[in-house]
């Protein structure tokens, strides 16, 4: 038995493989090591496995996590899942090594994460060969959920919404600006809050001041991080992420008009990543 795991900042998806059998599907909420500790990490994964299924039993876990970019963030992970499944090999990999395997395969390709947060690589079928740094939440993360939600937030405080938007804004959030404030300063995960703010944006996607806004935090992820690849004009850009799936005619048309190869657009990874593994030696 084989776990693969696939987690974002806001969810993570489990797939147990039993042999050949189709796998079983667990979520659990996001894990990431830069904000959450080990004790957390292993009391949620423990309450969604405890009595699902037989942990000591599990072969090997394959863990892709936001967050788990360094030995130290890593074994934040590993410690937590070595005491939920005591008899396995576990594997932790940044999620950018997992996006790229989920949207390439074995084939060389760009990968970008477009979720709560983002970030992108170049990829030559094997391993990561080149990453443009991400900054995270603070500085960085363009084109992600967190940063799109940011915009929206910013364009409500500096009276920029339209009158019809900020009607419908003030509808959906009737705490208005001191909700806001409190989640965003006094709460443990702002980016995943600013995040929510996406759905208001696919709802609103037609109208000219939410396109406007959507486009150019596309285009500057698309201008600062995938344009400086050297490859970036001869290889696909396939994109991960709820965010990238469900706003992807913004992204395709900012691709073509730079002459680039539009690749795939993959919501959930954890199918194609059971694929990948099914097929490695355990």
């Amino acid at each position: 038995m084989i776990i693969v795991a696939d987690s974002g900042s806001t969810k993570a998806d489990w797939a147990v493989v039993n042999g050949e059998e189709s796998h079983q599907l667990f979520v659990t909420m996001g894990f990431n090591p830069v904000y959450h500790k080990e004790e957390l990490i292993y009391d949620e994964a423990f309450k969604a496995f405890d009595n699902a299924i037989e942990t000591n039993e599990v072969e090997a876990l394959y863990y892709y996590g936001t967050g788990c970019w360094d030995l130290e963030k890593k074994s934040v992970v590993a410690k937590a899942m070595h005491k939920i499944f005591p008899n396995a090999s576990i594997k932790v990999d940044h999620d950018l090594l997992g996006a790229a395997r989920a949207a390439c395969g074995n084939e060389p390709g760009i990968a970008c994460i477009l979720g709560t947060g983002s970030n992108s690589c170049s990829f030559d079928g094997y391993d990561i060969q080149d990453n443009v740094t991400n900054l995270g939440y603070f500085i960085g993360d363009e084109g992600s959920g967190s940063c799109l939600g940011k915009e929206l937030v910013k364009a409500y405080f500096y009276r920029e919404l339209p009158k019809e938007l900020l009607y419908e804004f003030e509808q959906k959030h009737p705490g208005g600006k001191a909700e806001i404030l409190e989640n965003v300063y006094r709460k443990s995960t702002p980016n995943v809050y600013l995040a929510t703010f996406t759905r208001f944006l696919g709802e609103h996607k037609d109208h000219p001041f939410i396109q406007k806004l959507i486009y150019r935090s596309f285009e500057e992820f698309i201008d600062r991080h995938v344009r400086k690849y050297k490859s970036h004009l001869s290889l696909p850009v396939s994109f991960i992420g709820s965010v990238a799936f469900h706003f992807r005619e913004f992204l395709e048309t900012i691709l073509q008009e730079r002459s680039m190869i539009v690749g795939k657009f993959v919501r959930k990874p954890i199918d194609s990543l059971v694929d990948f593994h099914k097929g490695q030696n355990h």
